[in-house]
């Protein structure tokens, strides 16, 4: 059954997507599928979620926000200066509305991709990880510390790539910086010094 969906799905996405973005996509796929294995969950739902991640992300810039009013997705203020973060919620969207993806924790794995959010479940990790450290990204720092972290502690791996990439932002090279990011990052800095429960 899941092969089924799986081929369709590439099906479209192929066509969706620029050839750079379906490669990631589907070497975020893949990635999912073996931290999956890795922490003994489901394979198939941690490969559809990433299969799916980035459905949104060719969505012209100037259609972003129509779309998002049409589509019901609320929008920050963050998200109204930088379209290109809307593609996660965008994304979780499409999965149900386009591809008929029902499964609610794969939905919100993919809505919450980019930022991440406290407390995620282990699907939503894995996801998050797997964009992060597909083989096919070379240009974050410390990537080959963190591929080996998210393989033995996937809360430290997560701990790692948002310290990354607050850093990243923070050095002036890209747009504004999510609020959620600092939030998400000082959530799984005290679970992992035991202050959260």
């Amino acid at each position: 059954m899941y092969m089924d969906q799986f081929n369709k799905v590439k099906k479209q996405l192929s066509r969706d997507l620029d050839r750079e973005r379906y490669i990631h996509t589907l070497g975020v796929a893949e990635t999912a599928q073996c931290l999956a294995m890795r922490y003994e969950t489901d394979l198939d739902r941690a490969y559809l979620a990433g299969l799916l991640h980035d459905c949104a992300k060719c969505i012209p810039a100037k259609d972003r926000l129509r779309l998002c009013g049409r589509w019901n997705i609320p929008v920050k203020a963050v998200e109204e200066k930088n379209t290109g973060l809307l593609h996660a919620k965008m994304g979780a969207y499409l999965a149900k509305d386009k591809y008929g993806v029902t499964d609610p924790e794969i939905l919100s794995a993919i809505a919450c991709h980019t930022v991440g959010k406290p407390a995620m479940t282990l699907l939503e990790k894995i996801l998050f990880v797997a964009d992060y450290i597909e083989a096919n990204r070379d240009k974050a720092e410390n990537l080959k510390q963190i591929r080996k972290t998210a393989f033995l502690d996937i809360d430290s791996a997560v701990l790692l790539i948002l310290k990354g990439t607050i850093e990243y932002l923070k050095s002036g090279k890209s747009k504004d910086i999510d609020p959620d990011t600092e939030t998400v990052y000082q959530y799984y800095q005290k679970l992992l010094e035991g202050e959260e429960s």
